[in-house]
């Protein structure tokens, strides 16, 4: 018999081709609930065929934190644990019962590891922590994109479940044009939300909007709660990535240089200075920069992380940067390590019968890349 009643709650719009993966993952909880927000598809047939608890309702103008509201809202009172997923995502098998004995009644909100992105070999590259699981009562989304849930009852007791996994699969189709206003009027709600403020930044970048991007990341910068350093590194980054836009390479390089003195235990500034050097053919300065990075071996859980800092890339970087400096020997050593963390990469591949012409004194009037 079940300790707890447990309920999983999500929103959907044109979801069809999700709805069967997402169920099978979410079927262990006692009850699934779905508020469809306007789904011109087969998503709502879909969800009550299999026995999910369904309701359609359209929102103007739309926010995602009425939506998620509205959605938890149909969830009942006596339920002890609340599931929130979206229909891209999906559990790893087991997850309620290590969810049931590690919950207790003192307990508002659970921690638990979240698979953003996967690569090219279906390795997960981007993890991180989401709280998405929480008591039924005195929790409210809020913020029109990119919500957050808060608890209106005081203190929280938040626990943190490491053999829980989320896996994140999007809809690499669907728009995500609504972000940008969405966030802009975020903004506009709450101009002190430092979360806010970094996120618009970022989108801003998104949309190669270099001069706003800009302004605002600064603005982030400054704000008195913007104090997380890894946030805060990567404002310092996307606003280099904005000057690149603008062709000030200069500016860029300084900006970069503040986001590895912000954060020195990340690898992210270091890589991503790297990149900025290598297209700049500075390559003693991208051999520099890597090897530093690689000092760096703790891989930390958060959402700013970045793919490049963890695949091939620190290796590729090295073996284009050794080749140049007619390193040939050390180039096919970091060429060869580059593949074994992407063997499917034809470019890597290529690169790597390239140096091996070399070696063999036989190049083909070929240069890597």
């Amino acid at each position: 018999m079940s300790k707890y009643k447990i309920c999983v709650y999500a929103i959907s719009k044109n979801e069809e081709k999700f709805v069967e993966r997402w169920y099978q993952s979410m079927k262990e909880a006692d009850d699934i609930y779905v508020l469809d927000t306007g789904s011109k598809d087969k998503t709502v047939k879909k969800l009550k065929k299999l026995g999910v608890h369904t309701k359609k309702q359209k929102f103007s103008p739309w926010r995602f934190d009425v939506a998620r509201n509205a959605s938890l809202a149909m969830l009942p009172e006596d339920t002890d644990i609340c599931v929130c997923t979206d229909l891209d995502e999906c559990f790893e098998p087991g997850w309620r019962k290590r969810l049931e004995e590690q919950w207790s009644d003192e307990i508002t909100r659970a921690r638990y590891l979240y698979n953003w992105h996967f690569n090219d070999e279906g390795k997960p590259d981007v993890t991180f922590y989401i709280e998405k699981i929480h008591k039924r009562l005195g929790f409210q989304w809020t913020h029109p994109v990119h919500e957050v849930l808060h608890y209106q009852k005081g203190k929280e007791n938040i626990i943190t479940l490491n053999n829980i996994t989320l896996n994140h699969y999007p809809d690499k189709e669907k728009s995500r044009s609504s972000y940008l206003p969405l966030l802009e009027l975020s903004v506009k709600e709450a101009p002190t939300d430092d979360r806010n403020m970094h996120y618009l930044g970022r989108e801003y970048m998104y949309y190669k909007q270099w001069d706003k991007c800009i302004d605002t990341l600064i603005k982030h910068l400054s704000l008195k709660t913007a104090t997380w350093k890894d946030e805060r590194s990567a404002s310092m980054r996307f606003i280099s990535r904005a000057y690149i836009g603008l062709n000030r390479y200069d500016e860029a390089l300084m900006w970069l240089d503040k986001a590895i003195l912000e954060t020195p235990y990340l690898r992210d500034p270091l890589v991503e200075k790297a990149l900025l050097e290598y297209q700049l053919e500075n390559y003693e300065e991208v051999i520099t920069l890597c090897e530093k990075a690689l000092t760096i071996t703790e891989h930390y859980k958060n959402y700013v992380n970045e793919t490049f800092s963890w695949d091939h890339t620190i290796f590729d970087l090295l073996s284009i940067a050794y080749f140049h400096l007619g390193n040939i020997d050390k180039s096919l050593e970091n060429v060869i390590s580059a593949i074994k963390l992407s063997p499917s990469n034809t470019r890597l591949l290529e690169n790597k019968k390239i140096i091996e012409q070399f070696i063999n004194d036989t190049p083909q009037k070929k240069d890597i890349s």
